[in-house]
C-alpha cells in the first residue's frame, strides 16, 4: 500500500518545483524576447556580417559589432593577464604563506573587495587611477615597452587615462578577490597528508605549492578564472567611466574604444530608429550567449573539481 504524503510534503514539493520551473521561464524568456526585438537587425545584417562589421553609423543605419566586440575581447583578456598572478598569490600566501593573524583581516578585506558597486570602480578609476595613467604610467610604458618593435604598437598614441589599458586595469582590480576567493578554497581543500607526506620526502614549500597544491586545486582554480571571465564580460558602469565610447579597432590600448555593456549602457536612450533600436538588443542577444556560454564552462570545471575532492 502506499504511502501517503503528508501535506507539508506536498506544499515544499509544489514550492520547490515551482521555482525551478520560474528560473527556467525567465531564461527562456529572456532570450525570446532578446531574439524577437533584434529580429529586423538579424535579418538586415545577418550572423556572420554582423560580427565582422566595424562601422556602426546610426545616421546612414549601418551597424556592426566587431568594435564592440573587439573592446569587449581586449578589456577582459588583458584584466584576466593582470588578476590571474596577483589573485593566484593572494590565495597562495593565504593557504600557506599568511601568519594565522593575518588569515582572518585579509580575507575580509578580498570579500569587501567584491562587495564594492561597480559604479564606485567607475568613478574611482575616472577621477583617481585616469590621471595618474595619464601623467606616469602611460609615458613611461611608451619610453619602455614601446620602444620594442612590433610591441610598441601597443603603446602609440597620446597617453589620455581614458582607453582600453585604465579600462582593463579597473576590471582587473574587480575580479581579483573572485579569482582568490575560489582559489584559496581550492588550495584549502588539499589533503594534509599529500602535503605533510612531501615535506617528510624534503621538499621545500614552495615546491609543495608548485608541484602538489595547484596541480590537485587546478579545475577549481580554473572555474574560478572562467567565471572572473564572466564578470568581465557583463561589467558596465565601471567600464564605461574610463573607456570612452569609441567605435574603432585600433592596436593601440592607449585609445578609447566600445564594449558591447559601454554601447548598451550609453545608447539605448539615443536609439530613435527600428533598425538602431534592434541593432543594440542584437548586441545584448550576443552578450548573452557568450555569457551564458562562460558560465556554463565554469560550472563544468567546479562540478568535475568537486568530484575530484570528493574522492
Amino acid at each position: 500500500m502506499k504511502r501517503k504524503l503528508p501535506l507539508s510534503d506536498i506544499i515544499f514539493g509544489i514550492v520547490s518545483f515551482s521555482a525551478s520551473f520560474l528560473v527556467l521561464t525567465l531564461i527562456f524568456s529572456t532570450i525570446l524576447i532578446l531574439y524577437n526585438e533584434s529580429s529586423l537587425a538579424i535579418h538586415r545584417f545577418g550572423i556572420l556580417n554582423f560580427i565582422f562589421t566595424e562601422n556602426w553609423d546610426p545616421v546612414n543605419e549601418i551597424f556592426g559589432a566587431a568594435a564592440p566586440l573587439y573592446g569587449t575581447f581586449i578589456t577582459t583578456v588583458l584584466s584576466l593577464l593582470f588578476a590571474i598572478p596577483v589573485a593566484l598569490g593572494i590565495a597562495i600566501f593565504l593557504t600557506e604563506v599568511s601568519p594565522h593573524f593575518l588569515k582572518s583581516p585579509i580575507g575580509v578585506a578580498i570579500e569587501m573587495l567584491a562587495a564594492i558597486p561597480s559604479i564606485i570602480y567607475g568613478m574611482w578609476g575616472l577621477f583617481t587611477l585616469a590621471p595618474i595613467m595619464a601623467e606616469y604610467v602611460e609615458p613611461a610604458l611608451q619610453k619602455t615597452l614601446g620602444q620594442i618593435p612590433l610591441i610598441g604598437k601597443l603603446f602609440e598614441g597620446e597617453p589620455q587615462g581614458i582607453d582600453l589599458f585604465t579600462a582593463s586595469v579597473v576590471l582587473s582590480i574587480m575580479i581579483v578577490p573572485f579569482i582568490a576567493s575560489i582559489a584559496r578554497d581550492s588550495l584549502n581543500l588539499t589533503p594534509n597528508i599529500m602535503k605533510e607526506s612531501a615535506y617528510a620526502l624534503g621538499a621545500t614549500k614552495w615546491d609543495v605549492i608548485k608541484d602538489i597544491m595547484i596541480p590537485y586545486a587546478k579545475l577549481g582554480i580554473y572555474g574560478g578564472i572562467v567565471l572572473a571571465l564572466g564578470r568581465a564580460l557583463g561589467e558596465t558602469m565601471a567600464v564605461a567611466f574610463v573607456l570612452g565610447n569609441n567605435h574603432q579597432i585600433t592596436l593601440s590600448l592607449f585609445e578609447a574604444a566600445a564594449t558591447i555593456t559601454v554601447t548598451l549602457a550609453n545608447e539605448f536612450t539615443e536609439a530613435d530608429t527600428d533598425i538602431y533600436l534592434s541593432s543594440l538588443f542584437y548586441l545584448a542577444l550576443i552578450l548573452f550567449v557568450l555569457s551564458f556560454v562562460i558560465l556554463a564552462i565554469a560550472k563544468f570545471f567546479l562540478l568535475k573539481a568537486e568530484r575530484g575532492y570528493s574522492r
